[in-house]
């Protein structure tokens, strides 16, 4: 199950992926979970098209596949 964090941008929550869902893990410990039907371009994304992401005012941008996912903080 890979994760995908990056420290040197400061970034507060942690992307996971796995059985076909995409887990965020907000700084407060509460995850939310994301079926990956629901996002075709991510669901058939290779592992550095995943890692190639943002966290931005209203949730995550995967910058590769221009795809935004809502998230409440």
């Amino acid at each position: 199950m890979p994760l995908f964090t990056s420290r040197k941008q400061g970034k507060k929550v942690k992307i996971t992926f796995s059985n076909g869902l995409l887990f965020v893990e907000k700084e407060d410990g509460k995850s939310e979970a994301f079926p990956l039907e629901f996002f075709p371009k991510l669901l058939k994304a290779t592992n550095e098209q995943r890692e190639d992401w943002t966290q931005t005012d209203k949730g995550i941008h995967f910058n590769q596949l221009d795809v935004d996912v809502d998230v409440k903080y």
